[in-house]
């Protein structure tokens, strides 16, 4: 159901996280995320932890699904000294193509525990159907 549009782009996201970069809007953070089928529903779900719902942005254009998500430094004060810090700040962004079998006009979003969490019910025309063979003309009708 889900098609990579960039081989090297996991390589990008190794790099980054051995360099302690962080993503920038030109050259965003990889997120993680699982992809499986659930029944008549595909889902996708995204780690995106600490980040705000109103700092994710989910665009689909055609089949192309994107996710972009912005996580901000806490707010700190003078008194308050860094001692470690580990958690990626920065903007993070993943770009998924999906196939023609996923009906995109009915995309779900959930946000719960710092997962975003996408459903995209199986298109109607994809899903299995029985053909029956018509009487003594042999003309077959799909039924569906």
């Amino acid at each position: 159901m889900l098609m990579r549009t960039d081989p090297f782009r996991e390589m990008d996201r190794i790099v980054q996280q051995l360099s302690g970069t962080s993503g920038t809007w030109s050259k965003p953070s990889v997120m993680p995320m699982d992809a499986y089928r659930q029944g008549d529903t595909y889902v996708i779900a995204f780690d995106l932890p600490g980040v705000s719902t109103e700092a994710i942005d989910i665009d689909v254009e055609r089949n192309m699904l994107t996710v972009k998500a912005e996580r901000r430094p806490a707010g700190k004060s003078d008194t308050v000294q860094m001692e470690l810090s580990e958690r990626p700040l920065g903007v993070f962004s993943r770009q998924v193509m999906l196939a023609d079998t996923l009906d995109t006009e009915h995309i779900e979003a959930d946000y719960d525990a710092g997962v975003l969490t996408l459903r995209i019910p199986i298109a109607e025309r994809a899903k299995p159907r029985k053909i029956a063979i018509g009487g003594e003309s042999g003309h077959k009708q799909i039924s569906g």
